[in-house]
């Protein structure tokens, strides 16, 4: 966190090249190496490309590799995956955090209430919370108030895990209150989600507040504010990604499939195995047919039709784009996620039957082709009928084990959920609120008995911030939302 605010604007100046667009540069100063000033609406693109690294980059394969969604199969990954990482592995993610999300929103803020556009100051509320959501479930205590203000706090304290999220909470209802303000100019194509939608943006951060609420087990919150979350497929928010290369490709594809190929596939992954209808254990029955999904999230053949070790999938043909396809859209918060939080914190809090009347609207969305890329609606079968409550009773199709109803229906959401979160690491912090949950996915470590609880703290930010904790606290211990 330790920058001044001059080399940080250039930072995400040139983060800018990640995903070009001659209109948003337009106003840049001539000289590069010497900017003065940026104005709200320039931040804002840099601040949401910034939180794009966050929640798509390394941080998300790590997650991925620890949830039995990928396998590190080589160099750096294969140590990652076999829980070898130290805190230098984090050191840029921090600082996209800090540097390229926060400070950047908060200068945008900062710039906002000077004009009172309450509309761009919402927005940033939205992105501040969803990078520093991310950063707090990932590492738990984190600093927070006294962050992106280098003059004032030099060494920023860390404030508990707990303390955080209902801070998050709070933020978020300051940016729902701006948005609904309808005070404000729309950044328009600047912004790169939503192109200054505010009613986008407030179900957008509708859907974060379930989220961390989820995190935190206050299912009740979460099922209340998932009813005014996002609300269809077409309000996910999501980042868009292109075929030019080095500049807006989706950035599982960047990794996986060109700059680090081989570091990474899925052959001792667990996923696979559930989606796969040839696997010993296929998660699906006689109303599920997986097919679609399993093509989808994975391949077996490369491009040349060679068998390869089943790898995420980033064919990204005309007549096949995968899941981490070159132009598949990543998503933030989605709708799908939407749906299974409701899902879940319905069957948590309000019976059986609200439970599975919201699951069932979920495998509506999944027979109606789901969030599957079209080439594979067609190429391939699915089906996701409707269940009912003797599925569930001891002894029923989704019961082998003879559990009660209620216990069975919460495994089927939370399986659900896991195999609908590939790549994201929302399925690494489900796995940790879960897993010492009867109706838990139960995850096997890829070495050793234990399964990380954490990402490890960068190790700049240990060694520059005088205020970051002593004991640095390892991989395996849990956060506080977590013990």
């Amino acid at each position: 966190m330790r920058r001044n605010h001059l080399s940080n604007k250039l930072i995400l100046l040139m983060l800018l090249g990640l995903f070009s667009c001659e209109s948003l540069v337009d106003n840049m100063n001539t000289d590069l190496n010497n900017p003065t000033d940026a104005s709200a609406t320039l931040l804002l693109t840099a601040a949401e490309l910034g939180n794009v690294s966050v929640q798509e980059g390394h941080l998300a394969r790590v997650a991925s590799m620890w949830s039995g969604y990928f396998t590190g199969s080589d160099r750096q990954y294969k140590d990652i995956y076999n829980y070898n990482v130290t805190g230098a592995s984090f050191n840029d993610v921090w600082q996209f955090v800090y540097q390229s999300v926060v400070e950047q929103t908060q200068l945008i803020i900062e710039k906002s209430e000077a004009s009172n556009n309450r509309l761009m100051q919402g927005i940033a509320k939205v992105i501040t919370a969803n990078a520093l959501g991310t950063a707090t479930a990932c590492w738990g205590d984190i600093p927070f108030s006294e962050a992106a203000d280098i003059e004032k706090f030099p060494n920023p304290a860390f404030e508990s895990q707990t303390v955080v999220y209902g801070k998050l909470q709070a933020l978020l209802d300051e940016a729902i209150a701006d948005l609904e303000s309808g005070a404000g100019t729309s950044p328009g194509v600047a912004d790169i989600h939503f192109g200054g939608d505010s009613d986008k943006w407030k179900m957008a951060a509708y859907s974060l507040k379930a989220r961390f609420f989820m995190e935190t087990k206050e299912y009740a919150l979460a099922a209340a504010a998932a009813e005014k979350g996002i609300n269809a497929p077409g309000a996910s928010w999501v980042m868009y990604h292109g075929n030019t290369l080095n500049v807006n490709e989706n950035l599982m594809y960047a990794y996986i499939a060109r700059n680090r190929v081989g570091d990474v596939d899925a052959s001792l992954a667990l996923v696979p195995n559930l989606l796969n209808p040839g696997s010993a254990t296929y998660k699906g029955n006689a109303k599920t047919d997986e097919t679609a999904r399993y093509k989808y999230q994975y391949m077996t053949v490369n491009a040349s039709g060679s068998a390869i070790p089943v790898t995420p999938n980033t064919s990204s043909t005309t007549t096949a784009r995968g899941l981490f396809g070159q132009t598949t859209s990543y998503p933030m918060v989605s709708y799908s996620e939407t749906l299974l939080t409701a899902a879940e914190a319905a069957a948590r809090t309000k019976g059986f039957d609200e439970g599975l009347a919201k699951l069932n609207l979920y495998r509506a969305y999944l027979n109606g082709g789901g969030d599957l890329d079209a080439t594979y609606k067609s190429a391939y079968t699915f089906k996701y009928e409707p269940y009912v409550e003797a599925d569930f009773e001891p002894g029923g199709m989704l019961n082998p084990d003879n559990m009660s109803a209620q216990s069975a229906l919460l495994k089927e959401i939370l399986m659900e959920r896991y195999v609908s979160f590939n790549g994201q690491i929302i399925g690494f912090n489900d796995l940790r609120r879960t897993r010492n949950e009867a109706e838990g996915v139960q995850l096997q470590p890829a070495t050793g008995s234990s399964l990380p609880e954490r990402m490890i703290y960068s190790e700049a930010e240990i060694n520059s911030n005088t205020s970051a904790p002593n004991p640095v606290p390892g991989l395996f211990v849990p956060t506080a939302v977590n013990l």
